[in-house]
């Protein structure tokens, strides 16, 4: 990556448009800027991250105020930055938000962020034409930056801009710290996904071996069901399944012989039994028709008499057609002139209406009312009575309207009054609203000054909760660090009991060294000691021997000892150390008094939050209350018109009631109503009408009386019956004729069937005593109960070996295959741990972190060249791979070795000045060594700020010699300072100048007018 432009303006302190052409010291390698405190050299470098990351070092974590003060209604404020990666260009334009004036010149608003990323197509590089635009807004241009550039805001202000406060941060940098930024740098992510992988795939062995044996477990329980085994099981093998297998097949061969057996019997059991049952049944036939025709015999007379009762009320059932024929008739005419008689009784008693009204419309009179009126003498009657209901047809729909009228007479009075009392409330709602929205005003202002107290209160809260974190913590420590000491005793006594024990076994050892000589002693062969072939007194021991076992075993106590020793201590001082940094953080005051600030504390920032969460309804309730004012307003004016409109319609709507009150009471007459008047001229229609229908149908029922007579004395004479008295006595309802018939029929069949089984051969040569088969049936039942007691016994075992020989083949495969991957996950497993960083990995160095520290081996060797130099061969930087405290992930560490001393010493032991040096190699090596990596990040750019004042003199020259040799190689490195010297030992320079007006201008840059 290399910054190759750089142009801005209105930003920080300067606020014209100012340019750096960074391209113009590729020849010199090394540029300065300088300028006077305050002048504005960092704010170059704070330009460059703005436009990258959106963000800026020295406002880390606070608000971005990085428009110029200098600036004026107007001034506009950008940073463009032109850099290049992996040969490509790309252009940056950023400008932070700030408030600018309105177009209405009115007042000021704020104006949003903006940024635009393009890239240059043209192959030549050239800055005319061919730039292509990828995103125009700030969301798009940050996701498209991520994708571009290849390091992180905290990794670039650590490997490319040195800023101030974060020059030294990669030489102090954890461990996970510094991965982060040479894994990026490196490409090495690769490595983790194999990490991962590998560890993806040994749990997927794992769980495959796991669920291989679950399933043969659970064979193995199928199988112990299969047996009938209810006992605890051992471990699944093949062999405890063949065992089963065998076992099963057993069981199965017997059953089938006591199956074949029972078979046998059974069928015997049921032929004895058969024989008896049809002997016993043709008995109980042959008893059965003897008794049946005795029976029959016995009713012959009763079947006579019933076979002439059902010839007679055969002939009657032809002459009842016409007997039920003229009783209808008479039953018709007898109805007929009953009704005439009540229709001609009603009319009578209505005579007087009658006569006032139809008969005097119809312009004749009646002078004898018992006499019958005839057909012709009724219709002009009818047509008058309908001629005066047409008349009042217009007068009854005004009746009928007039209830829905009043109805809405009464709603529109209502509507008027309702729209009254509703207009009186809406004025109260009016007068009552500017008090209440100026009470809601109050609260809000109040709620607003508790609010902006919510920052203050959330920092105060912050540091007492980490104040009463530590209190607790010195609580807890307290007994932790008496624990702690106790058990360093503990260690320390078994430490020296260990050592003490191991001395005594050398002792021993040491002691019987004569006896355990004397005891290889053989008459005739030479001593190995003083080569005597006599042996006249060897050596005795006096207690057991001593063996190399016994002292390798102390020897292992002993080690064993220490190191839970060192262990003890280190937990001592880890302690310890934790409880002194908790104590610092109290500063001596108690429990109590902490704790009554934090609740102080919690309590001010519950106020802040309490207020800062009203504060939108406050605003709400604010909005809505000058909502309801203004809809209230307008309220009072449409109900003033709705109740004026209604109190219109209601004086309408009572005149027309009138009118038609008068044209109902014309028409009514005598009546209440004219549906009363209505109703009485219906009533007289429907009387004329019945009497006419009456008179008519005396007259049809009459001649069907008369017809009806003649045909039944005809047939009377044809079936040979004297009158309607002998046909009533001999006719049977149908019901009792079938119920003969069938009783007739049934009687004939049953003495035919009788007699046929009586004369069946197989019924001649019977037993005369009955014979017994319950024995036999007891016989056949048990024999039938053992046959399917044994099938089922048998069928089971065919199904359970079958179940089992199925069980066998999927356990044998189990098997197989759980060998082969039991093999190959322990494989993955060691492979997995050491790349993990686990045992056997003694260095707990992940696979990434190895090939991380070979790299820092590289960085470190390209830094010590410019160390050495600088610090006169007195410091090298050494790449620590050390196990960490307490086990933690190693590899990556660095330290400061002292030639003086010839010991190493952790980095932040320098002082500033040294630590500026070792960073500042350190910088160098790591560009030099990621440069020349095929397929890393290209570091072509280095910029230095401040860090030369805390270098004496002679140390300056030394550094300044050691950039000046970077001059060739393609790198541009920029330094920050104020020290003069350096003026003169670096010819290419941005001067930083403040002008009379206060503001900033660059020289050298190729600022623009």
């Amino acid at each position: 990556m290399k910054i190759l432009r750089l142009r801005l303006a209105g930003f920080g302190p300067y606020k014209d448009e100012q340019l750096v052409d960074f391209e113009r010291f590729d020849n010199d390698g090394i540029f300065l800027i300088s300028g006077k405190t305050g002048a504005g050299k960092s704010s170059i470098l704070d330009a460059i991250c703005f436009a990258l990351y959106n963000q800026v070092p020295r406002f880390d974590g606070s608000e971005l105020k990085l428009r110029s003060d200098h600036c004026v209604a107007g001034d506009p404020t950008f940073v463009e930055l032109d850099f290049s990666v992996n040969q490509s260009r790309y252009r940056l334009r950023r400008s932070p938000a700030y408030e600018r004036p309105k177009k209405n010149q009115t007042g000021v608003t704020m104006a949003a962020a903006t940024a635009v990323l393009q890239v240059l197509d043209d192959a030549d590089g050239s800055d005319e034409g061919g730039w292509r635009g990828i995103a125009a807004k700030p969301g798009a241009v940050g996701h498209e930056l991520d994708a571009i550039l290849p390091l992180k805001v905290d990794q670039f202000l650590q490997v490319i801009l040195l800023a101030q406060n974060r020059f030294q941060r990669f030489l102090l940098a954890k461990t996970e710290e510094r991965r982060a930024v040479l894994r990026t740098l490196f490409n090495t992510g690769r490595f983790e996904q194999l990490e991962a992988a590998l560890i993806l795939r040994r749990k997927g062995l794992d769980e495959q071996l796991a669920t291989s044996q679950r399933d043969l477990e659970q064979n193995q329980t199928v199988a112990a069901q299969l047996l009938r085994h209810d006992g605890p099981l051992a471990a699944p093998t093949a062999g405890w399944f063949a065992a089963a297998q065998h076992d099963l097949a057993g069981q199965l061969d017997a059953a089938t012989v006591e199956q074949a057996r029972t078979i046998v019997e059974l069928a015997t059991a049921t032929d004895q039994h058969q024989s008896l049952l049809q002997t016993e049944q043709r008995q109980l036939r042959r008893s059965a028709a003897a008794s049946d025709l005795a029976v029959l015999d016995s009713r012959q007379d009763d079947i006579v008499r019933e076979r002439a009762d059902l010839q007679n009320a055969a002939r009657a059932a032809r002459v009842w057609p016409q007997v039920r024929a003229r009783h209808e008739a008479a039953s018709a005419l007898a109805a007929a002139e009953s009704a005439l008689a009540a229709a001609q009784a009603q009319r009578e008693g209505d005579r007087p209406a009658e006569t006032s009204g139809a008969a005097g419309a119809a312009g004749r009179s009646r002078t004898c009312a018992a006499s019958v009126e005839t057909l012709g003498q009724l219709q002009p009657i009818i047509d008058g009575l309908l001629g005066r209901l047409g008349a009042l047809e217009d007068a009854l729909a005004d009746e009928v309207a007039l209830p829905e009228l009043d109805n809405e007479i009464a709603e529109l009075l209502i509507e008027q009054l309702e729209g009254t009392r509703a207009l009186d409330v809406a004025r109260a709602e009016v007068d009552a609203l500017p008090e209440q929205i100026e009470a809601i005003t109050a609260e809000y202002s109040a709620a607003q000054l508790a609010a902006a107290r919510q920052p203050d209160a959330t920092i105060a809260l912050y540091r007492a909760a980490l104040t009463l974190a530590a209190a607790q913590t010195v609580t807890r420590l307290g007994s932790v660090l008496l624990t702690a000491q106790q058990a360093e005793l503990t260690a320390s006594g078994d430490n020296a009991d260990a050592a003490a024990h191991y001395e005594s076994v050398l002792a021993r050892r040491f002691s019987g060294f004569a006896a355990e000589l004397a005891t290889r002693l053989i008459t005739g062969d030479a001593c190995a000691v003083c080569g005597s072939t006599a042996h006249p007194q060897p050596a005795l021991g006096h207690d057991e021997p001593v063996t190399t076992h016994d002292l390798n075993v102390a020897r292992s106590m002993v080690t064993d000892r220490q190191g839970q020793l060192v262990v003890a201590q280190n937990t001592v001082q880890s302690v310890d150390l934790r409880l002194a940094e908790a104590r610092a953080l109290t500063r001596g005051r108690g429990a109590a008094t902490i704790t009554a600030e934090h609740d102080a504390a919690t309590e001010a920032h519950r106020l802040a939050d309490r207020a800062t969460s009203t504060l939108p309804d406050l605003q709400a309730r604010l909005a809505r209350m000058q909502s309801t004012m203004t809809q209230a307003t307008a309220s009072v004016e449409e109900l003033c018109g709705q109740r004026d409109q209604a109190s219109t319609a209601h004086a309408a709507r009572v005149s027309q009631r009138e009118a038609i009150f008068g044209r109902i009471a014309a028409q009514r007459g005598e009546f209440d109503s004219v549906r009363g008047q209505a109703t009485h001229l219906h009533n007289a229609l429907t009387q004329a009408r019945t009497l006419a229908t009456a008179l008519s149908l005396v007259d049809e029922c009459g001649a069907a009386e008369d017809a009806a007579h003649c045909r039944l004395r005809a047939q009377l004479a044809e079936e040979a019956f004297t009158d309607e008295t002998a046909v009533l006595a001999a006719r049977l309802d149908q019901p009792e004729i079938e119920r003969l018939s069938k009783a007739l029929r049934v009687h004939d069949d049953s003495l035919a069937a009788a007699r046929a089984t009586l004369t069946q051969p197989d019924l001649a040569d019977l037993p005369t005593e009955p014979v017994d088969v319950a024995p036999a049936a007891a016989a056949a039942a048990a024999a039938s109960t053992a046959r399917d007691t044994a099938l089922t016994v048998q069928s089971s075992l065919v199904d359970r070996t079958a179940t089992l020989s199925v069980i066998v083949g999927r356990v044998g495969a189990l098997f197989a295959a759980s060998a082969q991957m039991h093999e190959m996950q322990q494989q993955v497993r060691q492979l997995a741990d050491v790349v993990h960083g686990d045992e056997p990995n003694t260095k707990r160095m992940r696979l990434e972190n190895y090939v991380l520290a070979a790299q820092l081996e590289e960085i470190v060797a390209a830094a010590n060249i410019r160390l050495r130099t600088m610090t006169s061969g007195r410091y090298t930087l050494e790449h620590d791979d050390s196990l960490a405290f307490g086990g933690a992930r190693s590899g990556l560490g660095l330290a400061i070795r002292d030639e003086y001393t010839g010991r190493a010493r952790p980095t932040h032991s320098l002082s500033g000045g040294e630590t500026f040096l070792a960073s500042l190699a350190l910088a160098l090596g790591l560009a030099e060594v990621v440069t020349g990596q095929a397929g890393g990040v290209t570091l072509d750019t280095l910029f230095v700020d401040e860090g030369f004042g805390s270098l004496d003199g002679e140390t300056l020259e030394t550094a300044m010699s050691t950039l000046d040799s970077l001059r060739a190689g393609g790198r541009t490195i920029g330094l920050i300072s104020h020290v003069d010297s350096m003026k003169e030992q670096i010819p290419a320079t941005l001067r930083i100048v403040v002008t009379d007006r206060g503001y900033s201008e660059i020289e050298g840059g190729d600022r623009t007018e």
